[in-house]
């Protein structure tokens, strides 16, 4: 079946996408977004978190005739050139990074939340990344990522 909608702020056309695929497949064997990975394959891990219509979703469980004529936004949509996103950088700055795995998905469900909630607590910030899991890492950092991120969201302090 055919398949439009917008990637990254780009329309896009496929042509011939099975109506089994997920958003998942689509992404990362069609089009080469390889920031949302399949870690679990079953909504758990949130490794595959993209935006759809700026809400986070699990890829791996989102059919990807869901997404026509809708807005996705994945990890690579974020930077502007050189210059990260505000939450990307706050990830940065705290190190709240291993092997990176997990963050373009933490990152996005940082996202979502923070357009939500601009100044989360750190329980909402703990809930709202619960769907994300990192074998890495303690999440102290994850939390002071986000609240960093929101910070330069918002406007305030610098980033690096």
């Amino acid at each position: 079946m055919p398949l439009k909608f917008t990637l990254n702020g780009n329309e896009v056309s496929l042509e011939d996408v099975p109506g089994e695929a997920t958003l998942l497949e689509v992404l990362r064997q069609r089009l080469d977004m390889l920031g949302a990975k399949e870690g679990c394959g079953v909504g758990e891990c949130g490794a595959c978190t993209v935006l759809l219509d700026g809400k986070a979703v699990d890829s791996c469980l989102t059919a990807a005739w869901q997404a026509a004529g809708r807005q996705v936004t994945t990890v690579e949509g974020l930077a502007q050139g050189e210059k990260l996103h505000p939450m990307q950088q706050g990830f940065a700055d705290t190190g709240a990074v291993q092997c990176g795995f997990c963050t373009p998905g933490m990152v996005l469900t940082a996202l979502d939340l923070v357009e939500q909630a601009p100044e989360p607590s750190d329980q909402e910030i703990r809930r709202a990344m619960s769907g994300n899991l990192c074998r890495c890492t303690g999440y102290h950092d994850v939390v002071r990522a986000v609240r960093r991120g929101a910070k330069y969201m918002r406007g305030e302090g610098e980033e690096q």
